[in-house]
This record gives structure tokens, sequence and C-alpha cells, in this order.
């Protein structure tokens, strides 16, 4: 797999039928390894060991109903009452973020109500502060640390 923008981590994977599978340990069973799960994967390795997030208040895959329409987020962080507080949505490294990566998180946004909105391709990271109020958002430099 491509080398990243993020630091190295160890990965447990396996070969199974001429694939290669990668243990999620959020969601505790091994998945696919393509690109973008490469991404996400350093991603949550990054936001528990650099960033201190709990590794239990997050969540992977998950599903979020839009429009009568089941939809898959790449990843929630929730805080410790269950409320989520990030959603991030991630691309292959080959993918490059646009206009309409951001749309497509800002959809799920409109049903999760996340104050912090990520987007990553491994090599590009975008984290922005949703201001409810006002119903625009504010690119930050960084990632933050958890605030919660």
């Amino acid at each position: 797999m491509d080398a990243l923008n993020l630091p190295k981590y160890p990965f447990r994977t396996k070969d199974e039928d001429g694939k290669t599978y990668i243990l999620d340990e959020q969601r505790k069973k091994y998945v696919r390894l393509t690109p973008e799960e490469w991404v996400r994967q350093h991603m949550v390795k990054y936001l528990i060991g650099s960033k201190k997030y709990p590794s239990q208040l997050i969540v992977n895959e998950g599903i979020v109903e839009l429009n009568g329409m089941s939809k898959r987020f790449d990843t929630v962080i929730h805080d410790r009452q269950g409320k989520p507080q990030l959603i991030a949505e991630y691309k292959a490294p080959s993918v490059k973020i646009t206009q309409k990566t951001f749309d497509q998180i800002a959809s799920y946004n409109f049903k999760l109500h996340v104050d912090y909105l990520l987007v990553s391709n491994g090599l590009n990271h975008y984290c922005c502060k949703v201001n409810w109020e006002t119903n625009q958002y504010t690119f930050l430099q960084d990632i933050p640390e958890c605030f919660f």
C-alpha cells in the first residue's frame, strides 16, 4: 500500500483467496484492504494515539438514514454521553479531495449534527469546525485533540 502523510503503524493482516484483509480493531473483524481502508486504519490509529480519542468512542462504517435511504459513513467519534462530535470521510490516496467530498460529508452531518468534519485521502487532511448558528464552517490548522 501507498505511504501516507500519517505515522506508520503495525497492522494485523491476512491473505485469503488471493485478497488481503486488515484487522479493523473498532469493528473487531478483518475487512478487505483497499486504498481507502488503508487511509481509515491509519487515521483511526492517529486519532487514538496522537489525538487521544478513546477507541471505544470511535465507530467505523456506521449507517445513517438520509431521505429514506441508508448511507454508510466512514468514521464517527462520539462523546462520553454518546453524542456524535466528529465525522470523518476517507478517500483513497489517488482520489483528490473536492467540493463533492465535502458535500458528501455535509449531507451526513444534516442528520448527525456534529461540530467537526474531517476529510482525508491519507496525503491531505482537512478538518473544520461547524458553526450551527451561522451555518458556516471554519477550516482548522490541525485536527483537534480530544476535548471531552
